[in-house]
């Protein structure tokens, strides 16, 4: 290879890597394999090896991570929180083992699974926690201390009152709780996590602490990073003084001066990975003694005393029996493939995921096939490609009708989902009535997914239009009902009859008719009954409307059960009408921007006030933003209008230029 040859591949190489460490380090979305991103990190190492001086400073391979977004505070850590170098084989075992020993004499190692999370600091002063903290680029990480502090697992003070305690430890989400996750995503139409580390990376950065105690996180400690107060000396009493203190560590670690019984042990946890309750990707070889990890130090970015093996991915070949299909909570249909069983990484798989009709078609899947498999992210079994497929097999297309309820399948243009739309489908009744209660559907307060969850079991709620039977009585005989929050619920659905119909028209779920293009739709019509009689070109003459919206509107209102739950709807007492189109133009042409939380109104509130007036309300800042409304804990959009110079409204401001008063120009930013 030339030296312009090799330029050009490590300039490729690190492009790649940075896009995929942005994927992966701050966005929680990666879109390669792990095994995928260590072969070009691999690469990018060995062809630096080879062409010295093309390495830079800057270069993937000096640093650690990637910096996160800026929503919370910066972390220095006191101790450098290095990232490991990676082995792939045993001999790369071997070699490090030798590398160890040419500096120092009779090495000892801890061997113990490599976690699959997110790396963390925490940090205790008298025995009382006080700060957690991300890794970050390694030097900087972020301040989730709230967060960290919703994890059952941690200690929230020591056994004993050290003076001051800095451990390292591995955020994970566990198996069970990741596919738990990914069902209530899929629920609520969010893009599930991908795998459990993102899963536990995404739910430890959220700014709600909230979420994040829902998310059901645990931790390992494996670090002692700092302590005062006493002395350790080695790897293994740090571990055993930590579980003193309170710490949950790894109950499979074991110690060793032999290089092969470490492979031995290295084998030993790959084999039972399968059957752990948490991720790992790998193992972690340690040099126990502290006094000889500091001879034998550290490069720019990894400690020349641990080496990380991970375990490649495991694939296998079997033949797909049969593709069974069924309808989601969203209405999208899923295929799912029925293979001859299989021994995957611990587990014995028989099932996996075919997404969609694209892909099986760019596969060519075929029942019958021959196919490799794996599971991502040592989870979620799937299928890597097909190996060949008999001559008497014909190429697979999902049903045209729904499995279901029997009605007709549609799927838009340039969507890869093929979706049944019926309302009432019974497969997906409890994604409608979700949205049906949601925000800015029907606006019912008190009525989250768990309540619809226990309300469609107990009491036979299957329909938006079974919400408007339920008594307070009902509702009393209920867990976690008593009789004042059975009554606020009831009265807060009997409230969500009032609703203007632009909200009811986005809480029947119509695809492609979101908020904006439902009131849109209402203004246009005024009322249900003209906008069920409204042709095609009636409703794409609405200004805003495309054709494929037009299309999806008209075509469902021509379902009977869709019109069979409005006249339900109807007999419950919902409005079915607009509100009167304002005449006030005091707001005509300005364009505001909601954040933070307002004292006293909602966000939806406070929009629907400014559409009246004429005005429009945007979600992002640009400097063509009139005003932004700025509330408690306002966020890049406050920071970005006070750059912009955009002026910054608080509630009552927003309330007095309502009311035809302009005394703005002193909060100008």
């Amino acid at each position: 290879m030339t030296h312009e040859q090799a330029r050009q591949q490590i300039d490729a190489l690190r492009e790649q890597i940075e896009y995929h460490n942005k994927k992966y380090y701050t966005e929680d979305a990666p879109e390669i394999s792990d095994y995928a991103y260590d072969m070009l990190y691999r690469r990018l190492e060995n062809l630096e090896a080879a062409f010295p001086e093309l390495k830079t400073e800057d270069s993937p391979t000096n640093r650690v991570g990637a910096a996160g977004y800026n929503t919370f505070a910066e972390v220095t850590h006191t101790v450098p929180m290095e990232s490991l170098h990676d082995s792939f084989s045993e001999d790369e075992l071997r070699d490090f083992d030798r590398r160890v020993r040419a500096v120092v004499d009779d090495p000892v190692y801890v061997v113990e699974p490599k976690f699959d999370g997110l790396s963390v600091a925490l940090e205790y002063v008298n025995g009382v926690y006080t700060r957690g903290s991300t890794r970050g680029d390694g030097i900087t990480g972020e301040d989730v201390t709230l967060n960290i502090g919703t994890i059952k697992s941690v200690p929230k003070t020591l056994k004993e009152p050290l003076p001051f305690l800095e451990v390292r430890g591995e955020v994970y989400m566990s198996d069970e709780s990741f596919l738990r996750l990914c069902e209530r995503q899929e629920l609520l139409e969010e893009k599930p996590f991908k795998n459990p580390r993102n899963a536990a990376a995404g739910s430890l950065r959220q700014k709600d602490p909230k979420i994040t105690a829902q998310r059901t996180l645990d931790i390992f400690v494996f670090n002692i990073q700092v302590i005062e107060g006493e002395t350790v000396t080695t790897h293994a009493d740090a571990l055993k003084r930590l579980h003193e203190l309170g710490f949950t560590v790894s109950p499979l670690y074991c110690r060793t001066g032999d290089i092969e019984t470490v492979i031995e042990k290295i084998r030993e946890i790959g084999n039972e990975r399968g059957t752990f309750s948490y991720p790992i990707d790998g193992a972690v070889v340690k040099v126990d003694s502290f006094s000889q990890r500091e001879a034998l130090g550290s490069t720019a970015k990894f400690p020349r005393w641990a080496e990380a093996y991970k375990y490649p991915p495991e694939e296998k070949e079997t033949t797909l029996l049969d593709i069974e299909v069924a309808v989601g909570r969203t209405g999208v249909l899923t295929p799912t493939g029925v293979f001859e069983p299989v021994f995957l990484a611990g587990t014995t798989v028989s099932r996996a995921t075919l997404h969609n009709q694209d892909f099986i078609t760019e596969k060519d899947i075929r029942i019958g096939s021959r196919v490799i498999i794996r599971k991502a992210g040592e989870i979620i079994p799937e299928v890597v490609s097909v190996v060949s497929n008999p001559e008497d097999t014909v190429p697979y297309r999902l049903p045209e009708t729904c499995p279901s309820c029997g009605e007709v399948i549609t799927r838009v243009e340039g969507e890869a989902a093929a979706r049944c739309t019926n309302p009432q489908c019974p497969a997906q009744l409890m994604r409608n009535l979700i949205h049906f209660a949601s925000r800015d559907a029907m606006d019912i307060d008190g009525l989250g997914p768990a309540a619809l969850e226990q309300l469609s079991a107990a009491l036979q709620v299957h329909s938006p239009a079974d919400l408007y039977d339920i008594t307070a009585q009902e509702l009393e005989t209920l867990d976690r009902f008593g009789k004042k929050s059975a009554e606020n619920l009831v009265a807060a659905i009997q409230k969500s009859k009032e609703n203007d119909l632009s909200k009811l028209l986005f809480a029947l779920g119509i695809p492609h008719i979101g908020a904006k293009a439902a009131k849109l739709l209402a203004g246009a019509f005024e009322n249900m009954d003209a906008l069920i009689v409204a042709d095609e070109e009636q409703i794409a003459a609405i200004d805003g409307f495309g054709g494929i919206m037009a299309q999806e509107v008209y075509a469902f209102f021509r379902r009977h059960s869709a019109i069979e739950l409005i006249d339900r709807l109807k007999a419950a007492g919902v409005n079915m009408t607009a509100e009167a189109v304002t005449t006030d133009t005091k707001f005509l042409g300005k364009t505001f921007v909601l954040t933070g939380t307002l004292p006293n109104l909602k966000r939806t509130e406070a929009a629907a006030l400014i559409e009246k007036a004429g005005g429009k309300v945007s979600g992002s800042v640009s400097k063509k933003t009139s005003y932004v409304v700025a509330g408690e804990e306002a966020g890049s959009k406050l920071t970005k209008a006070q750059t912009l110079g955009i002026p910054v409204l608080t509630e009552a401001e927003l309330l007095t230029l309502l009311n035809g008063e302009d005394n703005t120009e002193r909060n100008e930013a």
